[in-house]
């Protein structure tokens, strides 16, 4: 019997340990071997719950127990979840994650802790809810070099954008019906400012390139400044504005953004509504291959965090060994030399934008230009025609 230990019973930890009960006889046909929670750490303490017997308050006990192979940290936040993923390595103990902020921070360390120690880091659930992904981009590319990554990593902005494309609702109104619907924390700060997005694309950015990026240093920019006329605009030409983390290379070295952009019906990404997440990756031999589900919830990233468990049990403590580290300031561009092409509304004519931006494509109104401008260009360029709305365009 293999005996795990869960941080946190909040919807992760619950969904995983609700997954790994439901499917117990499954589970031991697969990896051989039955599977017991035998702790779970929290403040809470369950009672008439099936894991009242095992909620412990104290870590110490997990750190301590020799019986306790592995521990699924779904505490979230940076800290006491570091100290905590840290202390078990460090005993011998792998740790599996959905922890996104705790691995785009603290990764490097945490993996370099794991490989010392005999043990395994995973953290499939932190980016893409239940898409496989992770594994994927370590295992799946070992032959390409990524050139390109761009997902939609975020449902809660997902959702809020299709409500304003599909029904014509403002970004307020949108943002209202996400937090109703428990989609949106109350503080969405996270989601709607691109933070969530932002880490998602350092991990993956750092499992293509083996450089993990400062995501401090990432530009980016959220949703709060998507205009419902640009969106209905921009659907009437069958476009449709995601929140994207982008990464792409120039030169041999990664260039980051996460930013609204405009997707042509062309893109996978333009489809990909609701809160599902899609994440296309460009390999250098391979081309672009798509990865599309549910990006988040209790049951997608538990399926993902007893994925990770049940791999590392049933395939051995170094099943999953990627390795990174992080970025030095002249491992990745800044991200005012990302390149993409431009939508912009204005009441300026055809005649001043192309003046200004060269050859477009005229959608009535607003126009799409035909050359890509780094930010730096585009801004310099903008500032020329005055007040206008701007996107970027995938």
């Amino acid at each position: 019997m293999k005996h795990i230990a869960i941080l946190g019973l909040g919807v992760v930890g619950k969904g995983t340990a609700d997954l790994l009960e439901k499917n117990r006889a499954l589970i031991e046909a697969r990896i051989g071997e039955a599977v017991n929670i035998k702790y779970i750490l929290d403040l809470r303490d369950f009672p008439g719950t099936p894991y009242e017997t095992r909620v412990v308050h104290d870590f110490s006990i997990i750190e301590n127990d020799p019986e306790i192979e592995l521990v699924a940290e779904t505490m979230g936040g940076a800290h006491p979840a570091y100290d905590f993923s840290m202390a078990c390595l460090k005993a011998g103990k792998s740790v599996v994650t959905s922890n996104k902020e705790v691995v785009a921070t603290f990764g490097e360390e945490l993996l370099a802790t794991a490989r010392a120690n005999g043990v395994s880091y995973a953290f499939e659930a932190s980016v893409g809810g239940g898409i496989p992904i992770i594994r994927p981009l370590v295992n799946d590319f070992i032959s390409n070099e990524i050139v390109e990554i761009s997902g939609i990593l975020n449902g809660t902005t997902n959702y809020i954008l299709t409500q304003m494309k599909d029904y014509g609702k403002t970004y307020a109104d949108a943002l209202s019906e996400a937090q109703a619907k428990g989609y949106a924390e109350k503080d969405p700060t996270a989601d709607v400012d691109g933070i969530d997005t932002c880490r998602k694309i350092c991990i993956l950015t750092a499992l293509a390139t083996g450089a993990l990026p400062n995501a401090k240093e990432v530009g980016t920019i959220g949703i709060r400044g998507v205009d419902s006329a640009d969106v209905k605009l921009l659907d009437k030409h069958a476009y449709a504005v995601k929140l994207l983390g982008r990464m792409q290379m120039q030169g041999g070295k990664p260039c980051l953004l996460v930013a609204p952009f405009v997707c042509g019906k062309a893109s996978p990404l333009a489809h990909v509504d609701d809160v599902f997440n899609g994440i296309t990756v460009c390999g250098q031999t391979l081309g672009q291959t798509m990865f599309y589900g549910r990006g988040a919830g209790a049951d997608p990233t538990a399926s993902a965090v007893a994925n990770d468990i049940l791999s590392i049990l049933k395939d051995g403590k170094d099943s999953f060994a990627p390795a990174f580290h992080a970025a030095a300031n002249d491992e990745v561009l800044p991200s005012a030399q990302f390149s993409c092409r431009r939508y912009v509304r204005t009441d300026a004519d055809k005649a001043a934008v192309e003046a200004v931006l060269g050859s477009v494509t005229d959608l009535g109104g607003a126009y799409i230009t035909d050359k890509s401008f780094t930010e730096a260009e585009f801004d310099a360029a903008a500032a020329k025609l005055g007040n206008m709305s701007a996107l970027r365009v995938l």
